[in-house]
């Protein structure tokens, strides 16, 4: 049985991933913050100690967090949480796994992106940024570890109608969010997990350090 490991996966995009490695024979780990705290330094060595005997075929850094700030506003703990949990944590989780992969000779990486990586919008500064450097992670690693069979590829959903979508948007400006995606509605988590579940399984045998967007058309307009 192959093994998934999937950060931020107790609701959302990141619920939805589980869900479908999980109805496909995957054994999911999917640390809830009291386990693994993606702010914290000790969390993280303790829980990549707790798994270093664990060979995890596929690893999903889908956890992440965007507080919306102009530039002169930005507080400090503010840039510190985002970095820590959208760009710092997955760089020290494949870091910590990716040994296994490589004595197995077989790994999937998908980093969980963003469409503000494709285009940005005001007061997303910091999150632009993590979501950016997650891909320059995807494109360093993609020719570092391709000799071992590990594939590793970043997919930047759209709008999506999470918790979080609900959170930073009010029901009015959902409407016209919408109102300016081609397909005429927001994602639903199961389509963003439709995708990185293709790039996260054994039947991608040959796409590396991509940035799939999966949006519906909005960074297309």
């Amino acid at each position: 049985m192959r093994r998934v490991l999937i950060t931020g996966g107790s609701r959302g995009i990141g619920k939805a991933i589980a869900e479908k490695f999980a109805a496909n024979g995957y054994q999911v780990t999917a640390p809830a913050r009291v386990e693994l705290n993606l702010e914290d330094s000790a969390s993280i060595k303790e829980f990549i100690n707790d798994y270093k005997d664990i060979y995890f075929d596929t690893i999903i850094n889908n956890a992440g967090c965007n507080d919306i700030n102009i530039i002169d506003q930005i507080k400090d703990d503010e840039i510190d949480r985002m970095m820590a949990v959208n760009l710092i944590t997955p760089i020290k989780l494949i870091r910590g796994f990716v040994r296994k992969m490589k004595e197995n000779k077989y790994g999937r990486i998908v980093n969980i992106g963003s469409i503000w990586a494709v285009v940005s919008k005001e007061g997303r500064t910091i999150y632009s940024a993590t979501k950016n450097g997650i891909h320059g992670v995807t494109n360093t690693l993609s020719v570092e570890l391709a000799a071992h069979n590990i594939l590793v590829n970043t997919v930047c959903p759209g709008f999506t109608l999470t918790e979080m979508t609900k959170k930073n948007n009010s029901p009015d400006a959902i409407v016209e969010i919408v109102k300016n995606i081609p397909i005429g509605r927001m994602a639903e988590p199961k389509e963003i997990a439709e995708a990185v579940f293709f790039l996260g399984h054994e039947t991608n045998t040959y796409i590396t350090g991509q940035k799939l967007v999966v949006d519906g058309g909005f960074t297309g307009k």
